[in-house]
């Protein structure tokens, strides 16, 4: 008897597990047929699509990493050459440089470029650490103080020469979006609103940088900044004895290396649109701002190169500072590369302010004050005379 109940509930339970599957088997035949799609080849798809930067035109290159596809192949042979970047097994040089190009050009996130690259956030991380750390190694072969010779730029326009022959360069400072901590904000929050580093720059007037000082508070005077570049071991540097000068703005003050304009003089070319200059002054101050205004053209065409520069930045503030630098690098290099460059034509260490060292007394910088606006006096008077000769001629 019990052994027939046995029997009948073995047969019972299996008759269970057949109706559970003929009922799950209607089921699965009742869905919906989900399409499979192909496995995509992610090896082919991004070599494809950096290959389509590199080899659709110019325009496209420069659209997507900002420079020609000449000075970045040849950007990717110095770093090769420097040794200061390697091929790994998984990415190229070619495919790195492009990465780190993309992201600042354009202030991509990581996670959008592995996505688009077929990287993970980790690797595009890596190796944007990777390539900036190199082209950094590049500031002393691309960025160099000026010779002492006239610039061509200024010995072949007869409104600069011989007037600015003993000048070598101009100098100012630019605002770069900063995100720093909640606590020093207030430090970093320059006139126009919003947290900024302050950027101390050299140019020539073949529009390349002499000098770069990134780093500095928003709130800091540039003065106080070109105090501090002035007085570093390798800062920034003017040849002495020589009377060599470069062209600064009035809110540097007048000194030894540096010319700025009269103050409370019409000193803005637009300022002269509807009359032109009345006395030595003022002349003066005209030629003095066409000719510096080759900084702020310079400022302009690396801002909108690099649309990091203008961005919210999502790094700490110590790379914000490298990226500063690594962008002036790299402008320098196409500048030296590709000076006809579309964009072209259309326009390391965090400081510390106890570090600044007084190089004069009170009484010397009051002599070089002196000796200086003398100087400056001076230009400007012979400056007139030859302007008023010209115009009575």
């Amino acid at each position: 008897m019990d052994r027939n109940r046995d029997q009948n509930a073995i047969v019972a339970a299996v008759a269970s597990v057949l109706a559970f599957g003929v009922l799950w088997i209607k089921i699965l035949k009742s869905r919906k047929e989900i399409t499979s799609h192909p496995r995509v080849n992610r090896d082919y798809e991004r070599e494809n699509y950096i290959n389509s930067i590199l080899y659709s035109g110019d325009q496209h290159c420069i659209d997507v990493i900002r420079m020609r596809p000449i000075a970045f192949f040849n950007l990717c042979d110095i770093l090769s050459r420097n040794n200061l970047l390697q091929s790994t097994k998984s990415v190229n040089i070619r495919e790195q440089v492009v990465i780190f190009l993309h992201i600042i050009g354009h202030n991509v996130r990581f996670r959008v470029i592995g996505s688009r690259y077929y990287r993970s956030i980790e690797t595009v991380h890596r190796y944007f650490r990777v390539v900036l750390r190199a082209v950094l190694k590049l500031y002393k072969l691309v960025i160099k103080l000026p010779d002492e010779s006239t610039p061509s730029e200024i010995r072949n326009n007869p409104r600069f020469y011989p007037y600015f022959k003993d000048c070598i360069g101009a100098l100012d400072g630019t605002h770069v979006r900063a995100s720093v901590p909640l606590s020093i904000q207030g430090r970093f929050r320059s006139r126009k609103g919003g947290t900024t580093q302050n950027v101390l720059a050299a140019i020539t007037f073949d529009l390349k940088f002499s000098y770069v000082l990134a780093g500095w508070e928003g709130s800091a005077h540039d003065s106080r900044i070109l105090s501090d570049a002035l007085s570093r071991p390798r800062g920034l540097r003017i040849p002495e004895g020589k009377g060599k000068y470069y062209l600064a703005d009035a809110g540097y003050g007048i000194r030894n290396g540096y010319i700025t304009p009269y103050r409370g003089v019409r000193y803005h070319l637009k300022e002269f649109s509807d009359q032109g200059p009345e006395n030595a002054k003022e002349l003066f101050n005209l030629r003095h701002s066409s000719l510096r205004i080759t900084i702020e053209r310079v400022f302009g065409i690396l801002k909108k190169r690099f649309r990091v520069l203008d961005a919210e930045p999502f790094w700490n503030f110590q790379t914000q500072v490298d990226i500063v630098l690594a962008c002036c690098i790299i402008h320098n290099h196409i500048m030296g590369v590709d000076p006809s460059d579309l964009l072209n034509q259309g326009l390391f260490e965090e400081p510390d302010s106890d570090l600044i060292i007084p190089t004069l007394t009170e009484r010397e910088e009051r002599e070089e004050v002196r000796e200086w606006s003398a100087k400056r006096d001076e230009i400007a008077q012979t400056m007139w005379v030859d302007y008023m000769t010209r115009n009575i001629r």
